[in-house]
């Protein structure tokens, strides 16, 4: 079966949907194509703990936060930026509130209220959405789709290829779209996880502390650093504060934790100095430092044998090395690193070996922390390529 539309999107997350309202509001006749059963899940299971929609500061701020990434993403997130998300969801109902760290999140703090509010303003526009329809490549020029009633072929003047990353595969996310491009000469780089939990093996007197906040910790690694938390887990060390350094420890960077980056380490060693009395010497951490029993632990697991000298536990206290066997597995990672290469593009994120086929979202090329940072560009993203298939539909019209 053939079916002819204007425009068709591939993946139903937010930089699909995005597209997809670009192109709808533009009056094309858009048809949404996703896999799994349902849409946008991953923007869905991340509301479970409070969707973290954005992160509250300048666009000279935000921009820093996508690495290399950055130059290239600049006039994407510039025209969509975090103020813009803020004025999107609230234009679809959305009430919201900025917590004490930026972070921007609905005052419902789930995501199925705006998702809703979303689909109804597609459904205006006279967005089709099919789910259990998955992208099989190519059919003599045509989208080529797997569905429950089975084969289809789409017939488009531009497609938007929006199918995320290689990350949480159950949830859609599993990279299976990168043969169908490398195929047709498109560059995509190698997959790499990234906003990703680190795997430790512990010694047994570390599970007492399993489930346990490392909390006002400073982690640092090669050229990144972070405040934050992290948890301890039976598995490693996971949290935002990991996520955020994670790309250089991916990279081979050596990793420390500041357990105390409040304090100079003249000041440690100082209040070390205090004459210890009957007390052990766990208690004397604790007193003397405020020492939270988590990074005691900590401290005992990658310090010992831990030094007696007060400037030389200072030392350690304020660069505690960890050791670690690299990050968890791909499938296990918020977010992935790789996909379509920067050069495969054109300022539109047109694929410059298919005319007509745009990309966005995290199938691409660039890698953020957690903190809003992921879903702004995703948006950003999404609208950018689903602005620029509309002008080329609309070029296309008058040639």
């Amino acid at each position: 079966m053939t079916e002819a539309w204007d425009a068709v999107v591939i993946g139903a997350g937010p930089a699909g949907l995005m597209a997809a309202e670009e192109l709808g509001r533009a009056g094309y006749r858009v048809l949404v194509a996703e896999a799994k059963p349902s849409v946008a899940r991953k923007f869905l299971m991340a509301g479970k703990s409070g969707l973290n929609l954005t992160k509250d500061e300048p666009f000279a701020q935000l921009i820093t936060r996508y690495g290399d990434a950055a130059d290239w993403l600049a006039p994407m997130i510039r025209a969509f930026d975090a103020q813009a998300v803020q004025a999107w969801a609230q234009g679809l109902g959305s009430e919201l509130f900025t917590g004490s760290t930026g972070r921007v999140f609905p005052k419902v703090m789930k995501a199925s209220p705006l998702l809703r509010a979303w689909l109804e303003r597609l459904d205006g526009y006279g967005v089709q959405v099919r789910t259990r329809w998955r992208w099989a490549g190519w059919d003599a020029g045509a989208v080529a789709l797997e569905t429950p009633g089975g084969p289809v072929r789409i017939e488009a003047g531009a497609i938007v290829l929006a199918l995320g990353g290689a990350s949480w595969a159950r949830l859609g996310a599993d990279g299976a779209w990168v043969p169908f491009l490398e195929e047709q000469a498109v560059e995509v780089a190698n997959f790499k996880p990234a906003n990703a939990g680190l795997l430790v093996d512990w010694s047994k007197h570390m599970s007492q502390q399993f489930g346990q906040p490392l909390k006002g910790i400073a982690l640092r690694a090669g050229g990144l650093s972070s405040r934050g938390e992290a948890v301890i887990s039976q598995r490693g060390l996971e949290g935002g504060g990991v996520y955020s350094i994670c790309a250089a420890v991916r990279e081979g960077a050596a990793l420390h934790v500041d357990l105390l980056p409040d304090l100079k380490e003249a000041e440690v060693a100082r209040r070390l100095s205090r004459p210890r009395g009957k007390a052990s010497f766990s208690n004397h951490l604790r007193k003397s430092l405020k020492l939270a029993p988590a990074a005691a632990a900590l401290l005992q697991e990658f310090g010992r044998p831990l030094p007696q000298e007060p400037l030389a536990l200072a030392g350690l206290l304020k660069a505690l090395p960890v050791a670690h066997a690299g990050l968890r597995p791909m499938d296990e990672a918020i977010s992935t690193a790789g996909g379509v290469c920067r050069e495969a593009l054109d300022g539109g994120l047109m694929l410059k070996q298919i005319p007509g086929v745009f990309c966005a979202g995290e199938m691409l090329d660039w890698e953020a922390p957690t903190g809003g940072y992921l879903l702004t560009a995703c948006l950003a993203t999404g609208r950018w390529a689903g602005t620029a298939a509309a002008d080329y539909l609309a070029s296309s019209a008058t040639r």
